[in-house]
């Protein structure tokens, strides 16, 4: 008996170190799972898990298999402080997210004090990149290029329309207006108003009044798909014939069903469409199969777990630091977006954004295609 004790203590030590040989390699994915952006977190969610499954069917990371932790932030960012302080317990090593700038700022701290890299697919706002952490990077182009695209846009094709600014109060929406009210200004047009609402707000009633007498044609939105399909549904309601103008926040099928028809017409930038890459037809196709869309970020997702494991391979470590610092020296890499190098700061070398139109497709259903240049 004394014997067969030993033998089995011993074989639970082997399985046990065993499995600290062959450890997964744990990736957080924060964002917004569930809430009003929950579509948005979807996204996130799926391209990094079909990213890893891809890449674990390849032999994993240097030989180790990824293993994803979900973490829901609700796009708050009280809330996403709490995911960052799970995935640090829970030894996460990278983090895929999170979706907003308001949430991805603050939680980045709390990874860079505890060596975890996190590569955000989605967060715009120029802050992220631009305090000198050494584990922040994006796949995503910032809001100072998207603004100065938008008002370069609106000052050349509504130069004498009245236009009205409007923002969401966040770190993104107020941040991407100001930017293209700065471009807008610079190229010498004045806006007609300049305003910001709440998140979360549902009636737009006096805000669309205040348009009206003011003569507004254009609003230029910095905020979410939310907020924006409310305000372009009250809008043509309430007889205000006015285009709608946005960026990377509206870009969520989920718009047009908050909008309806009003959608029609309503334009936005956002990084030239992957999932029309010929490429990526098989990716995509497989996305489809499981039953998701892979619009908007999910494929932005899916090419920061790509350049995770590239640059882990490049580095010949799983060690943050190591990643981080062989994505800013090492590369370009291969990825769904085409091939990505990343300056000192951790801002992606990528094509610029472009604009977008709402309208019918093929198969009936509103939604964003991408414009001819002009």
């Amino acid at each position: 008996m004394k014997k067969s004790l030993l033998s089995a203590v011993a074989l639970t030590a082997i399985v046990a170190f065993g499995g600290i040989a062959r450890a997964d390699i744990l990736i957080g994915v924060g964002g917004p799972l569930t809430g009003p952006n929950a579509a948005f977190g979807a996204q996130l969610q799926k391209g990094a898990e079909q990213a890893a499954a891809d890449i674990n069917a390849a032999g994993g990371i240097n030989g180790e298999q990824i293993k994803i932790e979900l973490g829901d932030d609700v796009s708050d960012p009280k809330q996403g402080i709490s995911v960052a302080n799970k995935f640090v317990a829970d030894g996460v090593k990278f983090v895929i997210g999170h979706f907003n700038s308001g949430v991805s700022i603050p939680a980045s701290e709390v990874y860079a004090e505890n060596g975890i890299l996190e590569i955000t697919p989605a967060a715009t706002n120029p802050v992220f990149t631009e305090r000198g952490l050494w584990n922040t990077f994006r796949t995503c182009g910032r809001d100072d290029q998207q603004g100065a695209i938008a008002g370069k846009y609106l000052a050349d094709h509504f130069k004498d329309a009245k236009i009205a600014v409007i923002h969401d109060k966040t770190p993104y929406g107020q941040g991407l207006a100001d930017e293209t009210k700065k471009a807008l200004n610079a190229a010498g047009v004045t806006e007609a108003m300049y305003e910001g609402v709440n998140v979360g707000d549902k009636d737009f009633s006096a805000l669309i009044a205040k348009m009206k007498e003011a003569g507004v044609s254009i609003i230029y939105w910095g905020g979410l798909h939310t907020e924006a399909g409310l305000i372009i549904r009250q809008s043509a309601d309430q007889g205000l014939k006015a285009a709608l103008v946005s960026g990377d926040g509206i870009v969520s099928n989920e718009l047009a069903s908050i909008a309806g028809d009003a959608v029609a017409g309503t334009l936005n930038t956002f990084g030239p469409d992957p999932t029309v890459n010929p490429a990526n037809k098989d990716l995509v196709a497989k996305f489809k199969a499981a039953g998701f869309n892979p619009e908007a970020y999910t494929l932005y997702s899916y090419a920061a777990l790509q350049t995770i494991a590239a640059a882990a391979k490049a580095a010949g470590s799983t060690d943050a630091e190591a990643v981080a610092a062989a994505m800013k020296e090492k590369g370009p890499f291969p990825t769904v977006l085409g091939d990505i190098s990343f300056d000192g700061k951790g801002d992606p070398k990528l094509p610029g954004y472009v604009m977008y139109e709402w309208k019918k497709g093929d198969d009936g259903k509103y939604s964003y295609f991408q414009k001819a240049e002009k």
